[in-house]
């Protein structure tokens, strides 16, 4: 089955927060740390690269970023 889910960067980093507070997870989003606009985000232990906020983020990307960071695409109903 194909996954077709497209966002931007804040609708991600919105679902990813709520998953992180639910779970009492450390979450830091690190907009100095990343290349142009690029940042870097920590949840727990774990962290990816996120681009753009305004930008839309394609499945592959979206999939590759919440293994990056051990989340589970059901989790944060996407």
């Amino acid at each position: 089955m194909y996954d077709n889910t497209i966002m931007n960067g804040n609708e991600l980093l919105k679902k990813i927060k709520k998953w992180s507070k639910e779970r009492e997870a450390n979450f830091e989003l690190l907009k100095a740390h990343g290349k142009g606009s690029h940042s870097t985000l920590r949840v727990g232990g774990n962290k990816t690269t996120i681009k753009d906020l305004k930008k839309e983020i394609g499945p592959g990307l979206i999939k590759k970023m919440l293994d990056q960071l051990g989340i589970d695409k059901k989790d944060i109903d996407i």
